[in-house]
């Protein structure tokens, strides 16, 4: 089984990965840690500010990363935001069925409630490059572009809308009624 985790900036997608890695004590492959090694590596001239043309540059990589694990039967937790909307058009019968995609997002209502204790929990995880930059319209695009983009594609987002540990919760409990023990 291969968890393909995405969604919009400061949503806890690394959060949660890590909290899947603990209860199923699968590999965990960190997109952000793959794209700094790339750029740090000098493999790239792209910066981590390059959002679209990352995504182009990394997804590849991903895909292919999937795949080699759905051929081998290996179960990972892929986590990041570098995911193009149409990425199902990349998998044929043979890798949809063991991959499960999650795509974090959070609703306009909960960044109002929330944004300071979204910026204050940016780095739980991973240290964050400069957040400076963060404001609460930012964090609406970002959602907006990220929900209008999945659903466009007929993918399925999960909405963090009231309360984030109990919306987490729920997502690892779906999880649990779908995961197996190997591709």
């Amino acid at each position: 089984m291969i968890i393909l985790l995405t969604g919009a900036t400061h949503t806890g997608k690394t959060l949660l990965a890590q909290r899947l890695l603990e209860r199923y004590h699968w590999p965990y492959l960190s997109v952000d840690h793959l794209k700094m090694g790339l750029i740090r590596s000098g493999q790239t001239e792209l910066t981590p500010l390059d959002d679209e043309a990352l995504t182009d540059y990394l997804w590849p990589i991903l895909r292919e990363i999937v795949r080699t694990a759905v051929e081998n039967r290996q179960n990972l937790i892929v986590e990041g935001c570098y995911v193009p909307f149409d990425w199902r058009r990349d998998f044929d019968e043979r890798y949809l069925p063991f991959i499960r995609f999650v795509c974090l997002a959070m609703t306009e209502g909960y960044i109002d409630a929330h944004f300071d204790e979204i910026r204050a929990r940016a780095s739980d995880i991973e240290a964050r490059l400069d957040d400076g930059g963060l404001s609460p319209e930012g964090l609406k695009r970002d959602n907006r572009a990220v929900i209008d983009g999945f659903r466009s594609r007929g993918e399925a987002v999960f909405l963090i809308g009231d309360d984030y540990g109990s919306a987490i919760t729920k997502l690892i409990h779906l999880l649990d009624g779908e995961k197996c023990d190997s591709p």
